[in-house]
């Protein structure tokens, strides 16, 4: 490939900082950063990560909270040829281990509270915080001057789970990410005279990719937050400095549901978007009726995709409030039957993608990235329906995935933790409708012996992650099957979700 083609995570920044080098690019804190010093940085970044030893093609694990550091060291990744592996800061123990073992992460950038958590053995790079640090590093370290990645290569392999206990790692090019930014500026109408906040985990590619990179590709002033604090976020709005939100729907239903969301002036707060998960209607008729100048956008996709696959613009909500939209720029959706073949208008199947934006295919794992890249299209494990005006709606998942919060739960993996408790004689888990969780993680348990909900949650918990034990926990007498002996969970679903 010739030299300078720019089709690099990077170069989004490098295009910008050229192009409008004073304006601020990033605030974070009490830290503010110019486009033209935001691009110094990740130079220096990246000259630091090469002096640790690391080589192009390596594997660096991201495990940190959200900061303007955090957003620094994957730019740095990105211009020094490395892969970045964002992972989910909540994550312990033999989950963690297994991301940095299956990605090959020997090195891994993180901040000092998580540090102790990472496996024996892996090298770490404190991202802010301490001295010695990444960030305390920049000042000393001078800018990266080396060859460009290219766009074919590797920049991140995000980790998505599936119905096993064994999430996997999508093959994100610099390419197919560039194309994603190019399909979420024009789907979500991105501008440079935006204000956007982010406050979602910076790991999850909808908050990076959907909207943090996409707003660095077109000059706007970033705000980034630790978490989605509601009254740090109202303030933001009613001061003027932040006109553009996305939350996933748990957030927004916490939102709605504050004491001060009635008296608060957010009339400042212009696009509003939402995705991640399905949001309840009634919900969204709410929000619409508070803030009825607030225009709503609703992004669907999934991690192999970028995330963005499709959206359903502010003035296509009417009549059609449960649809996820129709697909953006780069991406081209069909709705097949078990064959492969397109079904009519109007009745379920699985979605399957053709797009620039795909990933190359799962991390180490050829048989899983057989199965999902059949016939030319990447097939995505979702029902839906498609209408004769091209607007899909998600009805249900083909696989037993549990989305908690916007957050991928294997139920697989919560029965095989609750199967070790001595009581459990049989167990199924599943996902029943919750106003805060959306889908709440519940396990239907066949006991044996005595034993109470609060005990099978508490064993839960020591061995899984918090968000991935179960809310709920119900007792019954038998599970419901198949003549196969398959446990039919959607019967389940339907006799416990109300």
């Amino acid at each position: 490939m010739t030299p300078g083609h720019g089709s690099t995570v990077d170069g989004v920044l490098r295009r910008s900082a050229r192009r409008t080098p004073a304006r601020v690019a990033v605030e974070y804190g009490e830290r503010s950063w110019t486009y033209e010093a935001l691009d110094d940085a990740v130079s220096r970044a990246a000259r630091v990560l090469l002096d640790q030893g690391l080589g192009p093609g390596d594997r660096v694990g991201a495990y940190g909270h959200n900061s303007d550091a955090y957003l620094i060291a994957f730019l740095a990744c990105a211009r020094a040829g490395l892969v970045h592996v964002p992972v989910n800061q909540n994550l312990t123990g033999d989950d963690l281990a297994y991301i940095v073992g299956q990605s090959g992460s020997t090195f891994v950038l993180t901040d000092p509270d998580l540090a102790g958590r990472l496996p024996d053995g892996v090298r770490t790079l404190a991202l802010r915080d301490a001295d010695g640090s990444l960030m305390a590093l920049l000042d000393t370290t001078p800018p990266y001057d080396g060859p460009e990645a290219r766009g074919e290569d590797l920049v991140q392999l995000l980790y998505t789970s599936g119905t096993t206990a064994l999430p996997k790692g999508a093959m994100m090019t610099h390419r197919a990410l560039v194309h994603e930014y190019l399909s979420a500026i024009t789907a979500c109408d991105l501008s440079a005279g935006d204000r956007p906040v982010h406050s979602l985990p910076l790991y999850h590619s909808a908050q990076m990719h959907v909207f943090l990179l996409p707003y660095l590709a077109v000059g706007a002033t970033n705000v980034i937050l630790d978490s989605p604090d509601g009254d740090r976020l109202f303030d933001l709005i009613e001061e003027g400095r932040a006109d553009s939100l996305f939350a996933p729907p748990t957030v927004w239903i916490g939102l709605s549901n504050r004491p001060d969301f009635a008296e608060r002036d957010l009339s400042g707060l212009r696009k509003a978007y939402y995705g991640a998960s399905i949001m309840p209607v009634p919900v969204l008729e709410r929000l619409r009726e508070r803030l009825p100048k607030l225009a709503f956008y609703n992004c669907f996709g999934q991690s192999e995709i970028g995330p963005l696959a499709t959206v359903l613009a502010p003035d296509e909500h009417k009549g059609r409030m449960d649809s996820c939209g129709r697909t953006v720029l780069f991406v081209d959706a069909r709705v097949v039957d078990e064959e492969g073949k397109d079904v009519p208008d109007g009745t379920a199947g699985e979605i399957v993608y053709k797009s620039p934006q795909l990933c190359g295919g799962y991390w180490d794992k050829p048989e899983e990235t057989e199965a999902a890249f059949r016939d030319g299209w990447f097939h995505s494990g979702d029902l839906a329906v498609r209408d004769a005006h091209g607007y899909f709606t998600i009805v249900d998942r083909v696989k037993d995935v549990i989305n908690s919060g916007g957050v991928l739960v294997a139920s697989r993996q919560v029965e095989d933790a609750l199967y070790t408790h001595e009581a459990v004689a049989e167990v199924a888990v599943i996902g029943l409708p919750d106003e805060r969780w959306i889908e709440a993680v519940t396990a239907v348990v066949v006991p044996r012996g005595e034993v109470t909900e609060a005990e099978l949650v508490d064993h839960a918990r020591e061995k899984l992650a918090h968000f991935k034990a179960p809310k709920r926990v119900l007792f019954v007498d038998e599970l419901p099957r198949n003549a196969s002996g398959k446990i039919l969970k959607r019967e389940l679903r339907d006799r416990f979700a109300g």
